[in-house]
């Protein structure tokens, strides 16, 4: 993939190939496994170990927690590229933190520098 990967683009794979709003609570139990399946190699550190081998390791495990999340964004409606910067921006204010979302980190620095 040439082009950089944005979360439109995978909201927007997944609700081509796998877009069942009615079995929302399938997608959610299939989360929870894909959470236990990562808890499991992570207690077991399996990584790949090669580029094209990550069956049952801590790389496929979360891509799949990550698909199902967005599934269940898609089975909502939700535009997650939206939601993040408002989530972040409350979860900054709330922690006290200086870090902005959005902002690249060389620019981060002279931002911090300035204060």
């Amino acid at each position: 993939m040439d082009e950089k990967m944005t979360i439109k683009y995978l909201q927007n794979y997944i609700k081509s190939k796998d877009y069942k709003p009615e079995l929302k609570e399938q997608y959610f139990m299939k989360l929870a496994e894909e959470v236990g399946e990562l808890s499991r190699a992570m207690r077991k550190n399996l990584r790949p170990t090669n580029e094209n081998d990550i069956k049952e390791t801590i790389d496929e495990e979360l891509w799949d927690i990550i698909y199902y999340a967005l599934a269940i964004a898609n089975c909502y409606d939700i535009d997650l590229e939206k939601i993040i910067p408002v989530k972040e921006k409350i979860n900054n204010e709330k922690h006290n933190n200086k870090i902005k979302f959005g902002i690249l980190h060389e620019d981060l620095e002279k931002e911090l520098e300035l204060e």
